[in-house]
């Protein structure tokens, strides 16, 4: 805690907190490479098994503040799961497949989801839900929350007509306005010279 923190962090540990409805917080440290491991295996919508003197506790990791420059990370939130309750948690949205409407109709694919809240008891919450974006045929097809493949247990509150992904028309290219040539101007420019001294010629001779 306080500044004993950055010593804490060169010896390869990383500071945490663990909390929950049922535990008050408590200051932790983990093994540094050990937790970037689990976070990136685990994301932050599985269960992750946290041993602490040999009681162990289901805790989700809630928040990982990070480097703005590394992108290492510099403290942890854990949220400890009370047990034999529904959970509510944002799990992310993977894009897979290949949408013929972009493919061959040059359309551009638009992820109006990135993530979306599931519920489900904690060992059945999902990692990641696949969206499959093959079935994009056209401009008129759509990807609805409906559509989604949940598995067992899970569920969502989102409206079933949602949409989560389709795909959009290329634009149609303005065409550029045709520049003067060189040639163009020149023509111009020598004819309106040539007026402007027959007008001068004229008054002289008058």
């Amino acid at each position: 805690m306080g500044k004993k923190v950055a010593a804490l962090r060169k010896t390869g540990r990383l500071p945490a907190i663990a909390y929950g409805p049922k535990d008050k917080p408590s200051a932790l440290s983990l093994q540094a490479s050990e937790f970037k491991k689990i976070w990136q295996a685990a994301g932050e919508s599985s269960v992750v098994t946290l041993q602490l003197a040999g009681d162990d506790k289901d805790v989700l990791i809630h928040e990982v503040a990070v480097h703005a420059v590394t992108g290492e990370p510099l403290h942890v939130d854990l949220y400890v799961i009370e047990k034999g309750k529904l959970l509510k948690v944002d799990v992310p949205l993977v894009f897979t497949g290949i949408s013929p409407a972009v493919k061959t109709l040059g359309g551009v694919l638009v992820k109006v989801m990135h993530e979306i809240e599931v519920e489900a008891m904690p060992r059945s919450l999902p990692h990641e839900l696949a969206v499959d974006i093959s079935v994009l045929a056209s401009f008129e097809d759509k990807i609805t929350v409906a559509d989604l493949l949940l598995p067992e247990g899970v569920t969502v509150s989102a409206d079933p007509e949602e949409i989560v992904a389709l795909v959009s028309e290329p634009k149609a290219e303005e065409e550029a306005p045709v520049a003067a040539t060189i040639a163009d101007i020149e023509v111009v420019g020598a004819k309106g010279k040539k007026e402007e001294d027959g007008a001068t010629a004229e008054g002289e001779k008058e």
